[in-house]
């Protein structure tokens, strides 16, 4: 395990375009083998995780996942993505994120990244990740937050209450500008195929 942080995306990023397979939820509930893309969404707030099945600081936050999904679920477009190389940790592949997001009895999408086209489109670095876009005047997604759920890790003493995401998903439902000071998530480095990391991709933090 690689301790790593965001790379803090710039604000104001728009929503990278993506097509990906969804491999549980209810929409693949509906459409077996179906796909997911960014026109598919409904013109609502995004929020895209990062997150993986089996890294030790995603396990942390699943019970605050599911109730940001309890809270937030129906005026925001919760999206899980897990772009992990099976190459080098098969568990993370399709059968290992339905078990997970059956487990936590999840029904928001869940998007396997293959090729890790997403991930590197936004900059991703470790597991959990999380990026908040909303419509503008226009309707395109921009990004108004990136990096931590809250300031709990494993092994320390915070409180998981999403405290960070939750303000951020408060201010961009209620039109409010969100507050500047940004922390980056802190995770597992993402797994990326060997011999392809990008080149944000270094040491351990």
């Amino acid at each position: 395990m690689v301790l790593t942080p965001s790379t803090m995306l710039p604000l104001g990023h728009p929503l990278p375009e993506f097509h990906l397979p969804v491999v549980c939820g209810e929409l693949a509930q509906q459409s077996p083998g179906g796909t997911l893309g960014r026109d598919d969404l409904p013109v609502r707030p995004v929020l895209v995780m990062l997150i993986c099945s089996h890294c030790p600081f995603v396990k942390h936050v699943e019970p605050e996942l599911s109730r940001l999904e309890h809270d937030y679920g129906q005026s925001i477009s919760l999206l899980a993505v897990s772009s992990n190389s099976v190459i080098t940790h098969p568990q993370d592949g399709p059968e290992g994120l339905r078990r997970q997001a059956e487990r936590m009895g999840w029904s928001f999408p869940y998007l396997f990244d293959e090729q890790q086209s997403l991930a590197i489109a936004l900059r991703g670095a470790c597991t959990p990740e999380f990026y908040l876009f909303a419509p503008g005047s226009s309707g395109t997604q921009t990004l108004r937050y990136r990096g931590q759920l809250d300031g709990s890790r494993p092994g320390n003493p915070a409180e998981l209450d999403g405290r960070d995401l939750r303000q951020a998903m408060d201010a961009v439902l209620a039109g409010q500008p969100l507050r500047s000071q940004q922390n980056p998530s802190m995770g597992c480095n993402i797994k990326w195929h060997p011999g392809q990391e990008p080149p944000w991709f270094g040491s351990p933090a």
